[in-house]
Order: C-alpha cells, then structure tokens, then sequence
C-alpha cells in the first residue's frame, strides 16, 4: 500500500516536470510590427510548440503561417486570418504604404499564400480574409487527428503581448515596417 502511493507520487512529480506536448492558442491576435512579431514567432517556431490558430490572427499575425512548420499548425473553424500591405507612420503620424515592408510579409509567406493573395489583387490597405474551407484546404483543421489531443492541452497566449504599437521594439524593427 506505501509502494503504491510512493509510485503515485513520483509519477505526479514526473508529469509535473517532464515537458508535455503543449500548443500555443492564437484565439484574438490583431497584429502590430513586422519586427517582433517575426522575432517572437522565430522563438516560437525553436520550442518546437504546435499552433492553433483559433480566431482571428490579423495583419503581423499571418506570419505565422510561414514561420511555423506546416506540421506544427492548425486551425478551427474559428480561424480568420487578415492581411493587408505594410504601413509606417510618417512625419504627422499618417499611414504611409511601405513596398519594403509589404514585400518581406510575401516573402515570409508560404507560395500558396502567396498565390491566394495575388488572385485577390495583392496586398493593399484593405483587409483581405481567409476562413472556412478555403483555409482548411490549406492548412490542417484542428481535430481529433491534429497533434494527438494537444488542443485540450493548449494554453491561451496572445502572440502580441507585451507589444505596444506605437514604440519600436526589437533590433530588427527599424528594417522593418509597422503594419495594423
């Protein structure tokens, strides 16, 4: 009887300290600076973590889908993604177009995306968005299947957090463009 509570309670504290098959939830995600969002999806992307993209993933946010591996995304039936070009404020704060900026959101995204978004005209001020079958016949939905159940497991995080819009943040960001 001491045994076998003695092996419950280190199979508990094994459990509580081995990693488990974690994925992070995009559920309300509506983008900021092309800088650290790629900064923190590449850190994302080296954990090695699943994605479910579960709502709306806006602007930056669509990164994601050329940052992550195919194999570690999914998405619900929930999902929306939204892209639109690259923007910088200018002198007076006005949006101003930035083709640098417009041009390294193509080249982060995956040919499909790429294509998909040239049958729509291009990237322009408007947001253009891609839900329903469509995005599921591209990218896996989260299912039964989809990274054996670690959907039940997933924790909420905003890929945004932390990021405040109208401060550069990163390195990299003053190579880059603000979008919104």
């Amino acid at each position: 009887m001491q045994l076998s509570s003695i092996l419950l309670a280190v199979a508990v504290a094994a459990a509580n300290i081995l990693p488990a098959s974690a994925a992070v939830r995009i559920a309300g995600d509506p983008g900021g600076q092309i800088g650290p969002y790629l900064e923190k999806l590449q850190s994302l992307r080296n954990t090695g973590e699943n994605v479910i993209i579960d709502g709306p993933c806006l602007s930056a946010c669509t990164m994601v889908l050329g940052v992550i591996p195919r194999d570690h995304l999914c998405v619900t039936a929930r999902a929306r993604l939204g892209f639109h070009a690259a923007w910088r404020p200018d002198q007076a704060g006005r949006q101003t177009a930035s083709p640098d900026g417009t041009e390294l959101l193509m080249s982060v995204y995956p040919q499909q995306i790429r294509d998909w978004i040239s049958r729509r005209g291009g990237l322009s001020r408007q947001l253009i968005y891609l839900t329903g079958d469509v995005l599921a016949s591209m990218y896996p939905r989260c299912n039964g299947s989809a990274f054996a159940g670690a959907e039940t497991r997933a924790r909420r995080e905003r890929l945004s957090s932390g990021f405040h819009p109208n401060k550069a943040q990163g390195a990299s960001v003053s190579a880059a463009a603000r979008i919104q």
